[in-house]
């Protein structure tokens, strides 16, 4: 890749370096599109569903509408690209990753998916250092017990294929593991808005102080922006991003409290109730994870205060519900 993506270098467009994202309309993917789009680089947006490139944004962005589990779908996306960032998973309901254990539809887009990538990548013409390639995974990686649930197994062979092709020299790679991402659009957060604002109580599977690491959906894409940028002194790891550590109670009573002031009600009650016959061990333990690898080379810290998060999604959440009539 000719110098670092975030320079302003005078290049045209023909010339500007041409970076990849994977699962642009989702909502991890949409907020690294928004977020590459401000840089003067060529962007290309693969979206399986609808998507719309952000408006004044200095990147010249083309957007891909294709079915990447489709053959020949993946060497088109990729097509001359300097670096790809992949950010598709196999994703059920409102973002929920459990379905992992369950459809076998999962294995093949978590891993096949990312075997498929770096084939491609692989072959591309040119004497040059080979694309950069960066993936999400997820923090669950880290808890390498025989209990950890089925995506964490598929991420962490995912993590496996990226790390050995890095080690062939077939792709400059590094696996970004996130933690709960905090957005408006999927994931545990607005789930428990949409309850709050309707007066439903919120549930919790445990007593409530079971700790986990949050981190909001712009501060996501500026980390898998800034390793674009550190991509040479990240090569060949798996890195935690970190977020903010809070406990779930502690969470889900801030959402309440923030849908109360919508509602003009007292917060809905925040119970604990017997867990379904799908919960896993790792929902019931703390993750202790090490995130200094990540931030001492990029220098990257999250920006946005996990009540500012909390406030973003309930709001988001209260305007769709209007808007929906």
């Amino acid at each position: 890749m000719a110098g670092p993506l975030s320079s302003d270098a005078g290049w045209d467009a023909s010339h500007r370096p041409l970076v990849v994202v994977l699962g642009a309309s989702g909502y991890i993917g949409s907020a690294v599109v928004r977020e590459l789009s401000r840089r003067r680089i060529r962007l290309r947006a693969v979206a399986r569903g609808p998507f719309a490139v952000p408006a004044g944004g200095r990147a010249a962005t083309e957007v891909v509408r294709a079915d990447l589990t489709e053959e020949g779908a993946v060497a088109d996306a990729v097509r001359g690209a300097d670096a790809v960032i992949h950010l598709v998973a196999h994703m059920t309901g409102r973002g929920s990753w459990r379905s992992a254990s369950s459809d076998p539809r999962a294995e093949r887009v978590n891993v096949g998916l990312v075997r498929d990538v770096i084939a491609q990548c692989a072959v591309a013409p040119g004497g040059g250092p080979p694309p950069t390639l960066l993936l999400a995974s997820t923090n669950q990686v880290a808890d390498g017990g025989p209990q950890r649930s089925a995506y964490a197994r598929q991420k962490a062979a995912a993590e496996r294929h990226l790390l050995d092709a890095t080690a062939r020299g077939a792709v400059r790679g590094v696996a970004l593991r996130l933690p709960t991402t905090v957005g408006s659009e999927a994931g545990v957060a607005p789930a428990m808005a949409g309850r709050a604002l309707s007066g439903e109580a919120l549930t919790m599977w445990h007593d409530g102080t079971v700790r986990r690491e949050f981190l909001d959906v712009s501060d996501a894409a500026r980390a898998f922006a800034v390793a674009l940028d550190h991509a040479a002194a990240l090569d060949g790891r798996a890195c935690a991003v970190g977020g903010h550590v809070v406990a779930l109670g502690d969470l889900f009573r801030a959402i309440a409290d923030r849908a109360a002031l919508h509602t003009g009600r007292p917060p809905v009650p925040v119970l604990s109730v017997e867990p379904p016959d799908y919960a896993e061990t790792g929902d019931f333990r703390d993750l202790d994870i090490d995130s200094s690898v990540f931030r001492d080379v990029t220098g990257w810290r999250p920006e946005v205060p996990l009540h500012r998060a909390v406030d973003d999604v309930v709001s988001a959440v209260t305007r769709r519900r209007a808007a929906a009539g």
